[in-house]
């Protein structure tokens, strides 16, 4: 049987076309009908083409499974679609500079919430200021989201992470230097936009130069840093005034624009624009000198050309049928991601201990620590565990710190049980902060940056993105609001919502854990074909 590539199948459409259009217009008396039926033969045709790709690549990840080395013999031999197992430096060097992306997200995080009584105590804010300026980085952040995807695709996601950094030292600097509200606001939204497109590259980076075994816990490490950058910004912020904290928020930003200058670009970003002789090389500096990457380099280059042809890059195309299950997993994540009162939790985690009587200095430190201890226990748990129990942990455990948070101010209205309030709060708030930063917080970025096919890797990113952070900024405006309308209620609401997101990830979220980026793609469109 004559196998035709995608290639040649679309070159015998145009044609058929254009052949219907001569008889058309030349008023040749021919039976174009039968052209026409060709040509519905041959979409069905394509159709069944692109469905044996699917269906290839989903044995493919079943064949990888029940072999995980290679094997060879006088009949035959099988390989792994990864070129290597092994780590190499450059991919750990790679990693630790795309992170300080990461590190830089959590800094500026976590700058309101140490800054907020020096702040307002100097420029004179009102609570309503204080909340717009805590709430404008998510405004930022939305603008950045929308080009996130394709400043990535246009000038690589190197470059795009670059761009990032120029915006957030900017922002810095004009929170340095501000005089007033005004200033203060637009430094705040210029670092939103920096952090906005980093949300998205990083990620996305990552698991675009790493192989399958260690993807996640690579990934993770993101979390890791935006966790840490909001830990030190927390301390620091607690010991010096909060523009000498906007100064030391520059060194990341330098650190990383620096390290760009030493990193490959993404193999995967490489052949979507053609370049495959850099491709190759990148991708053989990644795996390894001594690394066989011909077997990695066809699939990704075939899974590339046949995405060619199946459909171009573009908002409308994502609510196409096959993607419209990706699409709904990445937003539902990233929607409960913020809905369950994360920036509740992190912009205003001092005002929270202040109101409950604990000690906000200790509360900070405590919260710090924490979301450390468990950001790394994350990043060790999730290629052993998998994405899927981790989210599942994680949501339940927010749900019940809310519940806990919620309970102790309920007291408190109550006035009961005054010598416990505090102790209970604090509990509540580390619950909170522990079981996000177990899952939640860095997951729903993973499963984003490996379920997209790169053909509308961009437009759904952004998409993603752009969701993910007006959610923030719902939640980092609203909240302050909220507290003064009840303080038990909003950490219940917020509980309510935590609870509803543990029902959406046991129904919807499926494991990803231990395949190629090829394979989870696949295995993604073929559920709605």
């Amino acid at each position: 049987m004559l196998v035709l590539d995608y290639k040649t199948l679309m070159l015998i459409d145009k044609f058929i076309d254009n052949s219907v259009q001569l008889c058309l217009s030349s008023k040749v008396v021919l039976n174009c009908s039968s052209l026409r039926n060709k040509k519905v033969k041959l979409v069905e045709r394509m159709e069944e083409e692109e469905e044996a790709i699917t269906r290839s690549l989903l044995l493919k990840q079943k064949l990888d499974s029940n072999h995980q080395w290679s094997s060879t013999s006088d009949h035959g031999g099988m390989q792994l679609s990864e070129s290597s197992s092994t780590t190499t430096s450059i991919v750990v060097l790679s990693t630790l500079v795309a992170v300080c992306g990461s590190f830089t997200f959590g800094s500026a995080v976590g700058y309101s919430s140490p800054s907020e009584s020096g702040i307002e105590d100097e420029l004179g804010l009102t609570l309503a200021e204080y909340s717009i300026f805590g709430s404008i980085l998510t405004i930022g952040g939305m603008l950045g989201a929308i080009f996130s995807g394709k400043i990535a695709d246009f000038i690589g996601r190197k470059g795009a992470m670059g761009v990032s950094e120029i915006f957030c030292i900017l922002g810095w600097l004009a929170i340095v230097f501000s005089t007033d509200v005004w200033w203060l606001d637009l430094g705040r939204f210029l670092v939103g936009c920096g952090i906005g497109v980093l949300s998205y590259v990083v990620p996305v980076y990552i698991s675009e130069i790493t192989s399958k075994n260690v993807r996640g816990a690579f990934t993770s490490l993101s979390e890791l840093m935006i966790g840490c950058g909001k830990a030190l910004t927390f301390l620091i912020g607690s010991l010096v005034n909060w523009r000498t904290v906007a100064l030391i928020a520059i060194i990341p930003c330098l650190v990383h624009l620096l390290g760009l200058l030493f990193i490959p670009e993404s193999p995967r970003w490489l052949a979507k624009c053609g370049r495959l002789k850099e491709f190759e090389a990148m991708l053989q500096i990644l795996r390894g000198e001594n690394a066989d990457i011909s077997q990695e380099a066809a699939d990704i280059i075939e899974y590339i050309e046949n995405l060619r042809w199946i459909s171009e890059d573009g908002a409308l195309h994502l609510f196409q049928g096959k993607y419209a299950y990706s699409v709904m997993v990445a937003v539902g994540l990233m929607a409960f991601q913020e809905f369950g009162g994360l920036n509740g939790f992190s912009f205003y985690t001092s005002s929270i201990f202040e109101l409950a009587g604990f000690s906000s200095m200790i509360g900070i430190i405590a919260a710090a620590v924490v979301q450390i201890l468990m950001t790394t226990l994350g990043v060790l748990l999730i290629d052993k565990c998998g994405r899927r129990p981790l989210l599942m942990i994680s949501t339940a455990g927010t749900c019940l710190g809310c519940v806990l948070t919620g309970f102790s101010f309920f007291l408190q209205d109550l006035q009961i049980g005054k010598e416990v309030i505090p102790i209970l709060v604090l509990i509540g708030v580390l619950v909170y902060l522990g079981s996000f930063e177990l899952g939640m917080g860095g997951i729903p970025w993973i499963i984003m940056s490996e379920i997209f096919p790169i053909n509308i890797k961009s437009s759904a990113g952004s998409l993603v993105t752009l969701v993910n952070w007006m959610c923030s900024w719902v939640v980092s405006y609203a909240f302050n609001y909220l507290f003064e309308w009840s303080s038990a209620g909003t950490f219940f609401i917020f509980a309510v919502i935590c609870g509803m997101g543990i029902i959406f990830i046991n129904k919807l979220i499926p494991e990803t854990k231990g395949r190629t980026l090829e394979e989870i793609q696949a295995s993604f469109t073929h559920i709605q074909q």
